[in-house]
């Protein structure tokens, strides 16, 4: 019996460890897809549209979003950012799962979606502020400034833990991961997620009345 796929929401403050848990993810299973995002913003050197994001124009996402064809959508740090639909309902008919790193908005709006039986949430907690601004410095990867936006921003997401049906502090990266897998292969059991289940019970009540 073919599953339906998940919608995978994997949300945290930068720095949680959101990114590398949702490698490991689909390291763990390649049939994993990640769900490519649209954006506004320009791309980052050695980016590739359609591989990392859709890179539209504002006027072309705001068409987009207007018709209907984006399943959720948020303004970040100046640009947008949405995430186009009709891939996404394409894979879950298909049986295949979509993860999503998107922030809190983007997990209510597709919790309120159409396809919000199919959703899987999970929030990323650190273990502490202080570690979340040591991982953020150690990456190296933005200014001061910017460190500084993000730190300001976290409390914000960390206030909408409750929103979600997991929450993992992420304390140990592998024992973290281990838990994550395990939802995952749970929630693929679920019997909202086996179309063929009520075919096949239906199979067992004709074979229980052909022996009465």
């Amino acid at each position: 019996m073919q599953r339906r796929g998940l919608l995978i929401i994997l949300s945290s403050p930068s720095g949680a460890g959101k990114s590398t848990l949702a490698k490991r993810l689909r390291a763990w299973d390649p049939t994993i897809r990640f769900s490519v995002s649209a954006t506004t913003r320009a791309p980052r050197p050695g980016e590739v549209d359609g591989r990392e994001y859709h890179f539209v124009s504002e006027a072309e996402f705001k068409r987009m979003v207007r018709d209907g064809e984006m399943l959720e959508h948020a303004h970040v740090f100046g640009n947008f950012y949405g995430s186009p639909v009709a891939p996404v309902q394409g894979a879950i008919e298909a049986g295949a799962d979509v993860l999503f790193d998107i922030d809190w908005q983007g997990a209510q709006q597709i919790q309120k979606s159409a396809l919000a039986n199919h959703v899987l949430s999970i929030f990323l907690l650190p273990p502490s502020i202080i570690e979340l601004r040591r991982r953020l410095v150690s990456r190296g990867q933005d200014a001061p400034e910017v460190i500084a936006r993000r730190m300001q921003r976290s409390w914000d997401e960390i206030s909408h833990w409750d929103a979600y049906s997991y929450v993992l502090i992420n304390d140990d990266l592998d024992r973290t991961e281990d838990k994550l897998r395990t939802i995952v292969a749970a929630e693929r059991l679920k019997a909202t997620q086996q179309p063929g289940l009520i075919d096949h019970v239906r199979s067992l009540q004709t074979e229980f009345e052909d022996l009465s």
